[in-house]
Protein backbone atom coordinates (compact mmCIF):
# COMPACT_ATOMS: atom_id res chain seq x y z
CA UNK A 1 0.00 0.00 0.00
CA UNK A 2 2.86 2.87 0.54
CA UNK A 3 4.37 1.79 -2.53
CA UNK A 4 1.19 2.58 -4.50
CA UNK A 5 0.25 5.53 -2.55
CA UNK A 6 4.13 6.92 -4.01
CA UNK A 7 3.00 6.50 -7.46
CA UNK A 8 -0.11 7.95 -7.09
CA UNK A 9 1.49 11.18 -5.65
CA UNK A 10 3.71 11.28 -7.99
CA UNK A 11 1.33 11.16 -10.81
CA UNK A 12 -0.11 13.95 -9.08
CA UNK A 13 2.40 15.72 -10.11
CA UNK A 14 1.72 16.07 -13.96
CA UNK A 15 -1.05 18.54 -15.05
CA UNK A 16 -3.82 18.85 -16.68
CA UNK A 17 -6.14 15.41 -18.43
CA UNK A 18 -3.13 13.49 -18.66
CA UNK A 19 -2.71 13.29 -14.91
CA UNK A 20 -6.72 12.33 -14.20
CA UNK A 21 -5.94 9.99 -16.38
CA UNK A 22 -2.81 8.33 -15.62
CA UNK A 23 -4.31 8.27 -11.58
CA UNK A 24 -6.68 6.96 -12.60
CA UNK A 25 -4.97 3.80 -13.95
CA UNK A 26 -2.55 3.65 -11.22
CA UNK A 27 -5.19 3.69 -8.72
CA UNK A 28 -7.10 0.73 -10.74
CA UNK A 29 -3.50 -0.82 -10.61
CA UNK A 30 -3.76 -1.11 -7.29
CA UNK A 31 -6.84 -2.15 -6.60
CA UNK A 32 -6.49 -5.20 -8.68
CA UNK A 33 -3.28 -5.98 -7.19
CA UNK A 34 -5.00 -5.86 -3.97
CA UNK A 35 -7.41 -8.37 -5.43
CA UNK A 36 -5.10 -10.98 -6.74
CA UNK A 37 -3.23 -11.32 -3.40
CA UNK A 38 0.19 -11.54 -2.14
CA UNK A 39 2.89 -12.87 -5.10
CA UNK A 40 4.29 -16.31 -5.24
CA UNK A 41 6.57 -16.60 -2.62
CA UNK A 42 4.77 -14.27 -0.49
CA UNK A 43 3.43 -15.12 3.10
CA UNK A 44 0.01 -16.17 2.11
CA UNK A 45 -3.34 -13.86 3.31
CA UNK A 46 -4.52 -14.98 6.74
CA UNK A 47 -7.08 -17.52 6.63
CA UNK A 48 -10.03 -18.20 8.94
CA UNK A 49 -9.46 -19.61 12.02
CA UNK A 50 -10.08 -23.60 12.55
CA UNK A 51 -13.24 -24.13 13.81
CA UNK A 52 -13.73 -25.90 17.44
CA UNK A 53 -16.81 -28.09 16.06
CA UNK A 54 -16.47 -31.89 15.99
CA UNK A 55 -16.04 -33.79 13.01
CA UNK A 56 -15.29 -37.18 11.49
CA UNK A 57 -13.32 -38.96 8.59
CA UNK A 58 -12.57 -42.58 8.13
CA UNK A 59 -9.78 -44.56 7.66
CA UNK A 60 -8.47 -47.89 6.89
CA UNK A 61 -5.83 -49.75 4.57
CA UNK A 62 -5.42 -53.33 2.95
CA UNK A 63 -8.94 -54.05 1.16
CA UNK A 64 -7.49 -57.45 -0.90
CA UNK A 65 -8.50 -60.91 -0.32
CA UNK A 66 -11.96 -60.03 0.73
CA UNK A 67 -12.48 -56.18 0.84
CA UNK A 68 -15.43 -56.64 -1.85
CA UNK A 69 -17.29 -57.99 1.73
CA UNK A 70 -15.62 -55.33 4.03
CA UNK A 71 -15.52 -52.13 1.99
CA UNK A 72 -19.38 -51.35 1.53
CA UNK A 73 -19.74 -52.08 5.42
CA UNK A 74 -17.01 -49.35 5.97
CA UNK A 75 -19.04 -47.22 3.88
CA UNK A 76 -21.92 -47.01 5.44
CA UNK A 77 -20.49 -46.31 8.77
CA UNK A 78 -19.00 -43.58 7.23
CA UNK A 79 -21.98 -42.48 5.92
CA UNK A 80 -23.66 -42.73 9.84
CA UNK A 81 -21.10 -41.21 11.36
CA UNK A 82 -21.41 -38.21 8.76
CA UNK A 83 -17.27 -38.57 7.76
CA UNK A 84 -16.07 -36.04 5.91
CA UNK A 85 -13.69 -38.18 3.84
CA UNK A 86 -12.33 -41.91 3.51
CA UNK A 87 -8.95 -42.37 3.23
CA UNK A 88 -7.39 -45.90 1.85
CA UNK A 89 -4.14 -46.27 2.96
CA UNK A 90 -3.33 -48.73 -0.20
CA UNK A 91 -3.35 -52.61 -1.01
CA UNK A 92 -6.57 -52.71 -3.28
CA UNK A 93 -6.50 -56.17 -4.55
CA UNK A 94 -4.07 -58.79 -4.17
CA UNK A 95 -2.68 -59.23 -8.16
CA UNK A 96 -0.18 -61.97 -8.06
CA UNK A 97 -3.23 -64.06 -7.76
CA UNK A 98 -6.54 -63.20 -8.11
CA UNK A 99 -8.50 -62.34 -4.92
CA UNK A 100 -10.41 -64.62 -2.65
CA UNK A 101 -13.99 -62.55 -3.47
CA UNK A 102 -13.44 -61.98 -6.72
CA UNK A 103 -13.20 -65.30 -7.59
CA UNK A 104 -16.41 -65.95 -6.04
CA UNK A 105 -18.54 -63.23 -7.49
CA UNK A 106 -21.70 -64.53 -9.31
CA UNK A 107 -22.47 -63.34 -12.41
CA UNK A 108 -26.07 -62.24 -13.42
CA UNK A 109 -26.85 -66.00 -14.31
CA UNK A 110 -25.67 -66.71 -10.39
CA UNK A 111 -22.42 -68.85 -11.70
CA UNK A 112 -19.21 -68.40 -9.99
CA UNK A 113 -16.88 -66.49 -12.72
CA UNK A 114 -13.53 -68.24 -13.58
CA UNK A 115 -10.73 -65.45 -14.02
CA UNK A 116 -7.25 -66.38 -15.17
CA UNK A 117 -4.47 -64.95 -14.24
CA UNK A 118 -4.37 -62.24 -17.36
CA UNK A 119 -8.30 -61.59 -17.60
CA UNK A 120 -7.56 -60.69 -13.02
CA UNK A 121 -5.11 -58.65 -14.18
CA UNK A 122 -7.53 -56.12 -16.54
CA UNK A 123 -10.45 -57.03 -14.32
CA UNK A 124 -8.76 -55.98 -10.67
CA UNK A 125 -8.65 -52.12 -10.28
CA UNK A 126 -12.18 -51.85 -12.08
CA UNK A 127 -13.49 -54.23 -9.47
CA UNK A 128 -11.70 -52.37 -6.75
CA UNK A 129 -13.23 -48.91 -8.06
CA UNK A 130 -16.99 -50.98 -8.68
CA UNK A 131 -17.30 -53.10 -5.11
CA UNK A 132 -14.61 -50.64 -3.16
CA UNK A 133 -14.92 -46.73 -4.01
CA UNK A 134 -18.47 -46.96 -5.43
CA UNK A 135 -20.59 -47.55 -2.06
CA UNK A 136 -18.63 -44.49 -0.51
CA UNK A 137 -19.74 -42.48 -3.78
CA UNK A 138 -23.02 -43.39 -2.96
CA UNK A 139 -23.27 -41.67 0.10
CA UNK A 140 -21.34 -39.17 -1.57
CA UNK A 141 -18.32 -39.20 0.64
CA UNK A 142 -15.19 -37.82 -0.94
CA UNK A 143 -12.48 -40.58 -1.27
CA UNK A 144 -8.24 -40.41 -1.57
CA UNK A 145 -6.31 -43.02 -2.10
CA UNK A 146 -2.82 -44.00 -1.06
CA UNK A 147 -0.72 -46.35 -2.68
CA UNK A 148 0.49 -49.87 -1.21
CA UNK A 149 3.26 -52.11 -2.26
CA UNK A 150 0.61 -54.22 -4.27
CA UNK A 151 -0.24 -51.79 -6.43
CA UNK A 152 3.58 -52.60 -8.25
CA UNK A 153 3.18 -56.12 -8.60
CA UNK A 154 3.73 -56.36 -12.25
CA UNK A 155 2.34 -55.92 -15.06
CA UNK A 156 0.77 -53.06 -12.94
CA UNK A 157 3.53 -49.79 -11.92
CA UNK A 158 3.11 -46.27 -10.84
CA UNK A 159 2.15 -44.96 -14.06
CA UNK A 160 -0.59 -46.65 -14.43
CA UNK A 161 -1.81 -46.47 -11.24
CA UNK A 162 -1.63 -42.71 -11.56
CA UNK A 163 -3.61 -42.98 -14.70
CA UNK A 164 -6.12 -45.39 -13.41
CA UNK A 165 -6.26 -43.57 -9.84
CA UNK A 166 -5.92 -40.00 -10.54
CA UNK A 167 -9.49 -38.86 -9.78
CA UNK A 168 -9.17 -40.09 -6.34
CA UNK A 169 -5.10 -38.80 -6.21
CA UNK A 170 -5.77 -35.32 -7.11
CA UNK A 171 -9.43 -34.45 -6.64
CA UNK A 172 -11.62 -32.59 -4.20
CA UNK A 173 -9.28 -30.20 -1.79
CA UNK A 174 -5.66 -31.80 -2.68
CA UNK A 175 -6.46 -30.71 -6.44
CA UNK A 176 -6.96 -27.26 -4.57
CA UNK A 177 -3.62 -27.30 -2.58
CA UNK A 178 -1.43 -28.04 -5.17
CA UNK A 179 -0.60 -24.34 -6.53
CA UNK A 180 0.92 -23.92 -3.63
CA UNK A 181 3.07 -27.11 -3.77
CA UNK A 182 6.50 -25.89 -6.05
CA UNK A 183 6.12 -28.46 -8.73
CA UNK A 184 2.08 -27.79 -9.25
CA UNK A 185 3.04 -28.07 -12.97
CA UNK A 186 3.64 -31.39 -12.67
CA UNK A 187 0.86 -34.33 -13.06
CA UNK A 188 -0.47 -36.17 -10.42
CA UNK A 189 1.93 -37.76 -8.14
CA UNK A 190 1.63 -40.89 -6.04
CA UNK A 191 1.69 -38.52 -3.26
CA UNK A 192 0.38 -35.65 -1.93
CA UNK A 193 -1.31 -33.39 0.85
CA UNK A 194 -4.77 -31.28 0.95
CA UNK A 195 -5.52 -29.08 4.31
CA UNK A 196 -9.32 -28.93 5.76
CA UNK A 197 -10.16 -27.06 9.11
CA UNK A 198 -6.83 -26.38 10.14
CA UNK A 199 -6.13 -29.67 9.34
CA UNK A 200 -2.95 -31.03 6.97
CA UNK A 201 -3.67 -34.42 5.65
CA UNK A 202 -0.21 -35.75 3.99
CA UNK A 203 -0.30 -38.53 2.27
CA UNK A 204 3.13 -40.26 1.26
CA UNK A 205 4.29 -43.04 -1.28
CA UNK A 206 6.63 -45.98 0.65
CA UNK A 207 5.01 -48.46 -1.55
CA UNK A 208 8.66 -49.29 -2.96
CA UNK A 209 12.09 -50.50 -1.16
CA UNK A 210 13.52 -46.82 -2.94
CA UNK A 211 10.95 -44.89 -0.99
CA UNK A 212 11.24 -42.00 0.51
CA UNK A 213 13.69 -41.19 -2.19
CA UNK A 214 15.50 -37.97 -2.19
CA UNK A 215 12.63 -35.86 -4.28
CA UNK A 216 9.65 -36.95 -1.73
CA UNK A 217 11.45 -37.03 1.29
CA UNK A 218 12.22 -33.07 -0.04
CA UNK A 219 8.91 -32.40 -0.75
CA UNK A 220 7.64 -33.71 2.57
CA UNK A 221 10.48 -31.50 4.55
CA UNK A 222 9.58 -28.44 2.41
CA UNK A 223 5.89 -29.12 3.23
CA UNK A 224 6.10 -29.53 7.16
CA UNK A 225 8.11 -25.85 7.19
CA UNK A 226 5.35 -24.69 5.29
CA UNK A 227 3.06 -25.86 7.87
CA UNK A 228 5.34 -24.72 11.01
CA UNK A 229 4.78 -21.22 9.49
CA UNK A 230 1.50 -21.04 9.38
CA UNK A 231 -0.69 -20.24 11.52
CA UNK A 232 -3.80 -21.50 10.20
CA UNK A 233 -2.52 -24.98 10.28
CA UNK A 234 -2.83 -26.61 14.18
CA UNK A 235 -2.15 -30.26 13.36
CA UNK A 236 -0.75 -32.46 10.56
CA UNK A 237 -2.02 -36.10 9.74
CA UNK A 238 0.40 -38.77 8.00
CA UNK A 239 -0.79 -41.54 6.11
CA UNK A 240 1.09 -44.16 4.25
CA UNK A 241 1.13 -47.65 3.23
CA UNK A 242 3.85 -49.01 5.69
CA UNK A 243 4.87 -47.48 9.06
CA UNK A 244 7.89 -46.15 10.01
CA UNK A 245 10.72 -48.26 11.31
CA UNK A 246 11.04 -49.05 14.25
CA UNK A 247 7.46 -49.59 15.32
CA UNK A 248 6.15 -52.88 17.25
CA UNK A 249 5.62 -54.21 13.88
CA UNK A 250 8.50 -53.63 12.75
CA UNK A 251 9.39 -57.00 10.49
CA UNK A 252 6.61 -55.53 8.10
CA UNK A 253 7.46 -51.74 7.81
CA UNK A 254 9.73 -49.29 6.18
CA UNK A 255 12.66 -51.46 8.09
CA UNK A 256 12.15 -53.67 5.22
CA UNK A 257 14.85 -52.40 3.08
CA UNK A 258 17.90 -49.84 3.80
CA UNK A 259 16.39 -46.94 2.21
CA UNK A 260 12.71 -47.30 4.48
CA UNK A 261 14.81 -47.48 7.28
CA UNK A 262 17.24 -44.25 7.08
CA UNK A 263 14.32 -42.21 4.86
CA UNK A 264 11.62 -43.39 7.23
CA UNK A 265 13.94 -42.43 9.94
CA UNK A 266 14.35 -39.29 8.68
CA UNK A 267 10.64 -38.86 8.31
CA UNK A 268 10.01 -39.40 11.67
CA UNK A 269 12.52 -37.42 12.83
CA UNK A 270 11.20 -34.41 10.97
CA UNK A 271 7.73 -34.85 12.47
CA UNK A 272 9.45 -35.01 15.62
CA UNK A 273 10.61 -31.33 15.28
CA UNK A 274 7.50 -29.99 13.73
CA UNK A 275 5.97 -31.29 16.91
CA UNK A 276 8.59 -29.59 19.45
CA UNK A 277 9.30 -26.50 17.71
CA UNK A 278 6.27 -25.26 16.17
CA UNK A 279 3.57 -26.98 18.70
CA UNK A 280 1.53 -28.79 16.11
CA UNK A 281 -0.56 -31.61 16.77
CA UNK A 282 1.06 -34.52 15.07
CA UNK A 283 -0.79 -37.95 13.96
CA UNK A 284 1.15 -41.26 12.29
CA UNK A 285 -1.25 -43.84 10.43
CA UNK A 286 -0.33 -46.74 8.49
CA UNK A 287 -1.44 -50.15 7.08
CA UNK A 288 0.31 -52.66 4.99
CA UNK A 289 0.07 -55.35 8.42
CA UNK A 290 -3.10 -56.71 8.78
CA UNK A 291 -4.10 -55.70 12.09
CA UNK A 292 -5.44 -53.05 14.18
CA UNK A 293 -2.94 -51.79 16.47
CA UNK A 294 -2.97 -48.43 18.46
CA UNK A 295 0.54 -46.56 19.71
CA UNK A 296 2.95 -48.26 17.38
CA UNK A 297 5.80 -46.11 17.97
CA UNK A 298 6.08 -46.64 21.79
CA UNK A 299 9.07 -48.47 21.02
CA UNK A 300 12.64 -48.72 23.06
CA UNK A 301 14.51 -47.56 20.07
CA UNK A 302 12.32 -44.23 19.80
CA UNK A 303 11.88 -43.89 23.49
CA UNK A 304 16.06 -43.66 23.53
CA UNK A 305 16.40 -42.17 20.10
CA UNK A 306 18.39 -39.06 20.81
CA UNK A 307 18.11 -37.97 17.06
CA UNK A 308 14.09 -37.92 17.50
CA UNK A 309 14.93 -36.41 21.04
CA UNK A 310 12.69 -39.36 23.00
CA UNK A 311 9.47 -38.27 21.32
CA UNK A 312 7.10 -41.40 21.03
CA UNK A 313 5.41 -40.01 18.13
CA UNK A 314 1.01 -41.00 18.26
CA UNK A 315 0.49 -44.00 15.31
CA UNK A 316 -1.66 -46.58 14.89
CA UNK A 317 -1.86 -49.37 12.50
CA UNK A 318 -5.27 -50.13 10.65
CA UNK A 319 -4.70 -52.55 7.85
CA UNK A 320 -8.35 -54.27 8.74
CA UNK A 321 -10.38 -53.58 5.07
CA UNK A 322 -10.40 -56.98 3.70
CA UNK A 323 -6.83 -58.38 3.72
CA UNK A 324 -5.68 -61.92 5.16
CA UNK A 325 -5.47 -61.19 9.02
CA UNK A 326 -1.78 -61.56 10.51
CA UNK A 327 -0.54 -62.49 13.73
CA UNK A 328 -0.04 -59.51 16.38
CA UNK A 329 3.82 -59.12 17.01
CA UNK A 330 5.17 -59.48 20.67
CA UNK A 331 4.66 -56.59 23.10
CA UNK A 332 1.32 -55.62 21.38
CA UNK A 333 -0.99 -52.97 23.34
CA UNK A 334 -3.44 -54.75 24.86
CA UNK A 335 -5.94 -53.15 23.12
CA UNK A 336 -4.12 -54.67 19.40
CA UNK A 337 -6.73 -56.82 17.12
CA UNK A 338 -6.32 -59.04 14.62
CA UNK A 339 -8.62 -61.95 12.85
CA UNK A 340 -10.94 -58.58 12.90
CA UNK A 341 -12.42 -56.32 10.26
CA UNK A 342 -12.93 -52.55 10.60
CA UNK A 343 -11.88 -48.93 10.10
CA UNK A 344 -10.40 -46.22 12.22
CA UNK A 345 -13.20 -43.68 12.93
CA UNK A 346 -11.80 -40.09 13.30
CA UNK A 347 -13.29 -37.29 15.55
CA UNK A 348 -11.51 -33.96 14.49
CA UNK A 349 -11.79 -31.08 17.52
CA UNK A 350 -12.50 -34.04 20.10
CA UNK A 351 -13.67 -32.26 22.79
CA UNK A 352 -13.99 -28.85 21.17
CA UNK A 353 -9.69 -28.72 21.04
CA UNK A 354 -8.80 -27.39 17.70
CA UNK A 355 -6.62 -29.96 16.46
CA UNK A 356 -7.06 -32.94 19.10
CA UNK A 357 -7.84 -35.94 16.68
CA UNK A 358 -9.45 -39.30 18.67
CA UNK A 359 -9.52 -42.12 16.73
CA UNK A 360 -11.85 -44.88 17.56
CA UNK A 361 -11.95 -48.76 15.99
CA UNK A 362 -14.74 -49.91 14.35
CA UNK A 363 -15.16 -53.38 14.11
CA UNK A 364 -17.27 -54.84 11.06
CA UNK A 365 -19.29 -58.14 12.24
CA UNK A 366 -20.29 -60.74 10.32
CA UNK A 367 -23.70 -60.67 10.83
CA UNK A 368 -26.59 -57.58 10.94
CA UNK A 369 -27.11 -58.83 14.75
CA UNK A 370 -23.70 -59.20 15.82
CA UNK A 371 -23.30 -55.03 15.89
CA UNK A 372 -23.39 -51.22 14.38
CA UNK A 373 -21.11 -52.20 11.33
CA UNK A 374 -21.65 -55.58 9.98
CA UNK A 375 -21.53 -57.14 5.72
CA UNK A 376 -25.53 -56.93 4.83
CA UNK A 377 -27.03 -59.87 2.76
CA UNK A 378 -27.59 -57.85 0.05
CA UNK A 379 -23.73 -57.78 -0.32
CA UNK A 380 -23.17 -61.45 1.03
CA UNK A 381 -25.65 -62.55 -2.26
CA UNK A 382 -23.24 -61.10 -4.37
CA UNK A 383 -20.78 -64.47 -3.80
CA UNK A 384 -21.04 -68.15 -3.69
CA UNK A 385 -20.89 -69.78 -0.10
CA UNK A 386 -17.28 -70.69 -0.58
CA UNK A 387 -16.24 -67.48 -0.69
CA UNK A 388 -18.83 -65.81 2.17
CA UNK A 389 -17.25 -68.86 3.81
CA UNK A 390 -13.77 -68.16 2.83
CA UNK A 391 -13.91 -64.56 4.08
CA UNK A 392 -16.15 -64.27 6.84
CA UNK A 393 -14.88 -67.50 8.85
CA UNK A 394 -11.34 -67.45 7.55
CA UNK A 395 -8.30 -65.57 5.82
CA UNK A 396 -6.33 -65.91 8.43
CA UNK A 397 -2.31 -66.54 8.19
CA UNK A 398 -0.88 -68.00 11.35
CA UNK A 399 2.46 -67.57 10.68
CA UNK A 400 4.26 -65.63 13.81
CA UNK A 401 4.92 -62.14 13.33
CA UNK A 402 9.46 -61.85 12.78
CA UNK A 403 11.46 -59.01 14.16
CA UNK A 404 13.93 -57.87 12.04
CA UNK A 405 17.19 -55.87 13.06
CA UNK A 406 17.68 -52.61 14.21
CA UNK A 407 20.97 -50.74 12.97
CA UNK A 408 22.24 -47.61 14.80
CA UNK A 409 20.76 -43.98 14.28
CA UNK A 410 22.74 -41.72 11.98
CA UNK A 411 22.28 -38.46 11.26
CA UNK A 412 19.61 -36.86 8.52
CA UNK A 413 21.51 -34.64 6.29
CA UNK A 414 18.13 -33.16 5.06
CA UNK A 415 17.59 -32.23 8.83
CA UNK A 416 21.25 -30.29 9.12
Amino acid sequence: MHANFTLTMAVAAIPGERMRVLGFLVLLSAFFLLLRGPAMGQAPQSRPAPSAKEWHFVVSGDSRNCGNFIMPAIADGAARHQASFYWHLGDFRAMRAPDQDLQGELDRSGKVRHLDVDDYHVRAWDDFVEMQIAPFEKHGIPVFLGIGNHELIPPKDRLQYVERFAKWIASHPAKEQRPEDSASSRPPRTYYHWQQDGIDFISLDNASHDQFDPEQLSWFNRLLKQDANDPAVVAVVVGMHKALPDSISNWHSMAESQEGMRSGRCAYNSLVRLQQDSHKRVYVLASHSHFYMPDIYNTQFWRSSKNAKHTVLPGWIIGTAGAVRYRLPEHSPSSAKTDVYGYLLATVNAGGVPGAIDFEFKQVQKNKGDGEDFVSDDVKKKFSREAQDYCLNGNSDMSPANVLPEPPEAPCPELQ
